[in-house]
């Protein structure tokens, strides 16, 4: 399946976090982002040393900026349960924009065609390294990484973008 590109729509797809009453929650991807500019960006796992030390630090250090370039909803996704994804967040207790969403079996990401086999590591099958600018429903940046690589997807690259 080819990766979503810029022009086409995001699918929709129901993804799961703890909400602000610290209560388990399905979102529909849609439900977050018709209407809006968001920030859709994916890692390969929670606790990684790159997706941990650099690209949500990055996105979460950014956010006033990016918001104030117009930017609606920044979304986390990566292929791992929502009780990971929630003790994920709470490393990071700065963070007021960035929403940690859990794709537990890679079905979203799968839909997005982003899907990375990291089954050799011992990691199965995991999301590829992305971040997408999203104009309500419609993706006009799309920043997907090569295998392990964290060149493109950052913050940085997303603002220049916007």
């Amino acid at each position: 399946m080819a990766p979503v590109a810029v022009g086409s729509s995001i699918p929709d797809g129901t993804l799961a976090y703890f909400n602000e009453e610290d209560k388990l929650t399905s979102v529909s991807i849609h439900s977050l982002a018709a209407g809006k500019k968001v920030i859709l960006f994916g890692v390969p796992g929670a606790f990684t040393p790159t997706c941990s030390m650099q690209h949500v630090p990055g996105f979460i250090e950014r956010a006033e900026e990016l918001k104030s370039k117009g930017v609606d909803e920044i979304l986390l996704i990566s292929v791992n349960d929502p009780f990971v994804m929630k003790a994920w967040a709470k490393t990071y207790p700065d963070n007021k924009h960035v929403k940690f969403l859990a794709d537990g079996s890679g079905v979203y990401t799968h839909a997005l065609g982003l899907e990375l086999d990291l089954a050799e590591k011992g990691l199965g099958t995991r999301s590829r390294r992305f971040a997408m600018l999203v104009d309500d429903l419609k993706v006009t940046v799309a920043n997907i990484e090569s295998g392990g690589e964290f060149t493109v997807s950052g913050a940085d690259e997303i603002i220049k973008a916007l």
